[in-house]
């Protein structure tokens, strides 16, 4: 009887009994489940509200446990949180309750290991990729490179005090392939070009806008559309040759760059534009 169609066990009529039974269980499920998940987001918030910037909030599994719900709606409600940017996720360690921003001010050209080390933050990296490949065209047109040679692509998770604050995709000319050799997770991209005699001197940088798609959330651990900041920026050395070509994609929650305007000036200095096309996603 197991090996048995289902129309050969049950009548028509009760099947459709059964489906409508099922339909009218997941839709009872669902309004229950709805105050609940309010319930619980108003209790997040609360602890967000009454804590400090670092405090180790509850696990969804705890929270579920807790209110008797689903790890399906807790999730929900903490990820609402994520959004908002009230709470950041430390991998292997936990939720914690969000720090304010950082904050970039315009001017002084830093490295981001450079910035987060002068902040007091211990800055890190997660190694997606580091190597040469042929030159594509937008690296090409940015490095001012001529045929079809060999650049150095390094991709990295960038992480201040173990939290996720940018993919950075770096493009270099390929007289910088010794940085390959050293170490690329703890070191600074900056210093170590500095040590091959190319340092770092001058930048062109441009800023857009786009949204996180679902491999760039979880790399940031922030839930999938979370707004992200790119930063492109177009990096000579002191001899005026263009060494750098770097797009870099920050949680918009947890950075930010300030920028001061002034009312332009009789005689403007000429500067390199931005291009009009839109953000992309960082190959």
């Amino acid at each position: 009887m197991g090996d048995g169609k289902a129309a050969d066990i049950y009548p028509p009529g009760r099947q459709m009994k059964c489906i409508d039974d099922l339909r009218e269980g997941s839709r009872t499920l669902m309004r229950n489940q709805g105050p609940r998940y309010r319930e619980i987001e108003a209790w997040l918030r609360k602890l967000v509200r009454d804590g400090e910037p670092g405090d180790l909030i509850p696990s969804e599994v705890e929270v579920a446990a807790r209110f008797k719900v689903s790890r399906m709606t807790a999730r929900q409600a903490m990820m609402n949180l994520l959004r908002e940017g009230l709470v950041d996720r430390r991998r292997g360690a936990g939720t914690f309750i969000a720090n304010t921003p950082i904050h970039r001010t315009e001017g002084v050209l830093f490295s981001f290991t450079e910035d987060m080390r002068r902040r007091g933050k211990t800055p890190s990296s997660e190694m997606l990729s580091a190597g040469l490949a042929p030159v594509g065209s937008r690296d090409r047109e940015a490095l001012k490179l001529k045929g079809r040679p060999k650049v150095v692509v390094i991709k990295r998770i960038r992480l201040a005090d173990d939290i996720p604050l940018s993919i950075e995709r770096v493009a270099l000319i390929p007289e910088c392939k010794e940085v390959l050799k050293l170490d690329l997770v703890n070191g600074s991209l900056h210093e170590m070009l500095r040590a091959i005699g190319h340092g770092p001197s001058t930048a062109n940088c441009w800023l857009q806008a786009r949204v996180a798609d679902r491999s760039e959330a979880k790399l940031l651990d922030i839930p999938s559309g979370t707004p992200l900041l790119v930063e492109t920026r177009v990096i000579s050395d002191a001899k005026g040759k263009i060494i750098e070509f770097t797009e870099t994609a920050y949680a918009s929650n947890r950075y930010v760059i300030d920028v001061k305007l002034n009312c332009v000036p009789t005689t403007a200095a000429a500067f390199s534009a931005a291009p009009v096309a839109p953000a992309k996603k960082l190959s």
